[in-house]
């Protein structure tokens, strides 16, 4: 973050103050190249392989740095190369477990965002570029000129998703429609200026895509998760003390008997 006096910050130009993404697609991308590459510069000075992706652009190209950050597919990458049409970002290794960025081949379109000024208006929700994982797209399924799209996910993510909630898919701030808790799926629909600005309709059956849950909807869960063990032990505790209350009267009833008996 940026500290400072309250005058320091208020002149400091917002298009300078880079914050997260919003999940409205700039642009849809082309994979130029997918390239393994040995020699990658490591902290020590030695080499190491790496995963690297080379992706023509034009809208991301505005504005953008070394070190700036790209949203590929819904991914937060670091430009570490850029050129007057093209731009490149390396892969790590859990993020290539984690997306289906590792299914991209030349010629692959990837929707691109920038990442959102301070001071620019969030038309979609708040999308951090940390994807939770890649889903399966089950169904396409035209109504009118709308797309129903079915996709699968895990029993991790499944808490997360919600009817008429957030969720990215493949960087898109999209609207989930139903959730199926048996059957491990959830539904959207894209309307069709949406379907002309995404890669999701251009995708097929079967392939992958990434999905990200709202992150306030996280943050709720872990933060209730807290309260509910809090609660849980404070519950543990009164039931043990009702238990050795009812012996403690028990234990009394039976010494009162006793007493009466010998009398």
């Amino acid at each position: 973050g940026i500290r400072g006096s309250p005058s320091l910050l208020c002149a400091l130009d917002s298009s300078t103050l880079a914050m997260v993404f919003t999940g409205i697609v700039e642009e849809m991308g082309e994979v130029i190249s997918v390239d393994k590459k040995a020699d990658l510069p490591m902290w020590d000075g030695t080499k190491a392989e790496g995963f690297v992706l080379r992706i023509k652009s034009k809208v991301a190209l505005e504005g953008a740095y070394i070190g700036c950050s790209i949203a590929v597919n819904g991914t937060c990458l670091t430009a570490t190369k850029l050129d007057s049409d093209a731009f490149e970002v390396n892969c790590a290794p859990e993020t290539l477990r984690r997306t289906d960025l590792g299914d991209l081949v030349p010629g692959s379109l990837v929707n691109i965002e920038r990442s959102m000024a301070a001071g620019d208006r969030n038309s979609g929700h708040v999308v951090q570029g940390h994807v939770d994982e890649a889903g399966t797209i089950l169904e396409f399924r035209p109504e009118g000129d709308s797309l129903w799209v079915k996709i699968s996910l895990s029993d991790d993510l499944l808490p997360f998703v919600v009817p008429k909630g957030y969720i990215a898919v493949d960087g898109t701030s999209l609207t989930v429609c139903e959730v199926n808790t048996k059957e491990k799926w959830f539904n959207l629909m894209l309307i069709a200026h949406t379907q002309q600005c995404i890669v999701i309709p251009k995708k097929k059956v079967g392939d992958r895509v990434n999905l990200e849950a709202d992150c306030l909807g996280k943050y709720a869960i872990s933060a209730a998760g807290g309260l509910r063990d809090r609660v849980g032990a404070l519950e543990s505790e009164l039931r043990q003390t009702k238990a050795m209350a009812a012996l403690a009267l028990a234990l009394a009833a039976a010494c009162a008997a006793t007493r009466a008996c010998r009398l």
